[in-house]
């Protein structure tokens, strides 16, 4: 078996997870990948509800779901993740974050520690038994080490059997390689 780069292991736990007929969030748009993963993965009865607060992240996404044949299968939503609990109903298989900049896009506009922890408490409230939440972060720049920091200590506070929380990274990289939080929720009284 080869050691997979964070990103291809973050798809490969949710293609695990997620059944035709789920509903889903990607939390993160950006240029759509990980929303067409999801669209892939939950086909027609299901929904993917994604979220970015740029319009270019809204067309690219639309545009990469549309060749895809697969638009129908997602809600884009123009906010910011920590409101998805207004737009995405209890119950939901998974949520994917990919944490950062817009790929392409303007380097300043980046997601936030605030709002990003407020996101991923949205989203572990929402996960049904047995959902799974992951989270790719970006600890090389300082926006992105302030949020890897605090979302990493916030997983490390997730209550034991409630939750399983996985660090997966590379320790050995130059500098402050990405790595990926995996939060499964094993009870339905997980708060």
């Amino acid at each position: 078996m080869v050691l997979q780069s964070v990103i291809p292991f973050a798809h490969a736990l949710v293609q695990q997870r997620v059944r035709a007929g789920d509903l889903v969030v990607d939390g993160t748009m950006g240029n759509g990948y990980d929303t067409l993963m999801l669209a892939r993965c939950v086909g027609d009865e299901g929904r993917v509800f994604a979220f970015d607060i740029q319009s270019a992240a809204l067309t690219a996404t639309a545009e990469r779901l549309h060749q895809a044949g697969v638009r129908h299968r997602a809600e884009l939503i123009q906010t910011g993740h920590e409101h998805m609990a207004h737009h995405v109903p209890a119950g939901i298989r998974a949520a994917v974050f990919n944490f950062g900049y817009l790929p392409g896009g303007d380097k300043n506009i980046t997601t936030r520690a605030d709002t990003s922890l407020a996101a991923v408490s949205a989203a572990l409230s929402l996960l049904a038994e047995g959902g799974l939440l992951v989270a790719v972060l970006y600890p090389g720049h300082d926006a992105g080490k302030t949020e890897a920091d605090l979302l990493n200590r916030y997983a490390k506070t997730l209550p034991f059997p409630m939750f399983n929380v996985l660090y997966y990274g590379f320790t050995n990289r130059n500098g402050y390689p990405p790595f990926l939080l995996a939060i499964e929720k094993n009870s339905a009284d997980a708060p």
